[in-house]
C-alpha cells in the first residue's frame, strides 16, 4: 500500500473543517445577503455620480436655514459646541468634523456637526471665534437616503453597528469563499482560475491608482 494514501482517520479532521467553514460561509452569506444587495447597488450608483452621463443620485430639499447665537462656553471646542446644541436644540451630533491638529489653516477654522436620519438631516457650520453658527435642515429622497446610509453619514449608532457587522461579514465571506475555492485545487489550477484573474486585475488597478 502506498504511503501517500491518506487514511480515513487523517482525512476526517480536514472534512470536518471543510464542513464547518462551509456552514460558516452559508450563515454569513444569509446574514449579509440583503446588505450586499444594498451596498452593491448604491455603490454602483455612486461610482457613476460624475461626468456627462452621471446616474441619478436622488434629490435633496432644504427645509430650514437659520443663524443660532452661540454662547461663549460653547465656543471653547467642537465637543462643547455639540453638547450645547444637544441641550439647546435637542440635536445630537453623529459626526463632528474639524481640522486635524497641526494642519496649516486655510482661512478661518471651521467646525461642522451633522446629525439626523437618512431621510432628514441637519448640518451646523461654525466659524471659530464667531458668535453665531448656521443651522441647515434638509430632506432627502429615498435614493439619496440610501446613498447616505451607504456612506454612514446618517442612521445613528444602530446603523453604524449594523453596517460594521455587514462589513465584517463581507470580509469573512471573502476569506471563507477563497478557502472553499482553493480546496482540492492544485497551485497550477489556482494560477489559471477566476480568483487569480480577479486578484491580478485588482493589483494592477490599485498600483496604477496608488502610485
Amino acid at each position: 500500500m502506498s504511503a501517500s494514501i491518506t487514511s480515513p482517520a487523517a482525512r476526517r479532521p480536514r472534512a470536518n473543517l471543510h464542513r464547518w467553514i462551509r456552514q460558516l460561509h452559508l450563515w454569513i452569506g444569509a446574514w449579509g445577503a440583503l446588505a450586499a444587495v444594498l451596498y452593491g447597488s448604491t455603490g454602483l450608483i455612486m461610482s457613476h455620480r460624475f461626468g456627462d452621463g452621471a446616474w441619478p443620485q436622488g434629490n435633496s430639499a432644504e427645509l430650514d436655514k437659520r443663524e443660532l447665537p452661540v454662547p461663549a462656553p460653547a465656543r471653547a471646542s467642537a465637543e462643547a459646541l455639540s453638547l450645547w446644541l444637544a441641550q439647546a436644540e435637542g440635536l445630537e451630533a453623529q459626526i463632528i468634523r474639524k481640522p486635524p491638529p497641526g494642519e496649516p489653516a486655510k482661512g478661518p477654522e471651521r467646525w461642522t456637526l451633522n446629525g439626523g436620519t437618512a431621510s432628514e438631516g441637519w448640518t451646523l457650520e461654525y466659524k471659530v471665534g464667531s458668535g453665531t453658527a448656521e443651522l441647515k435642515r434638509s430632506e432627502y429622497s429615498t435614493l439619496a437616503a440610501l446613498n447616505r446610509l451607504h456612506k454612514a453619514s446618517s442612521g445613528g449608532p444602530g446603523w453604524r453597528i449594523l453596517g460594521d457587522s455587514f462589513a465584517i461579514c463581507m470580509i469573512l465571506l471573502g476569506l471563507s469563499g477563497l478557502w472553499l475555492w482553493a480546496r482540492g485545487r492544485t497551485p497550477r489550477q489556482m494560477l489559471v482560475s477566476v480568483t487569480a484573474v480577479s486578484a491580478t486585475a485588482m493589483i494592477v488597478v490599485l498600483v496604477a491608482n496608488l502610485s
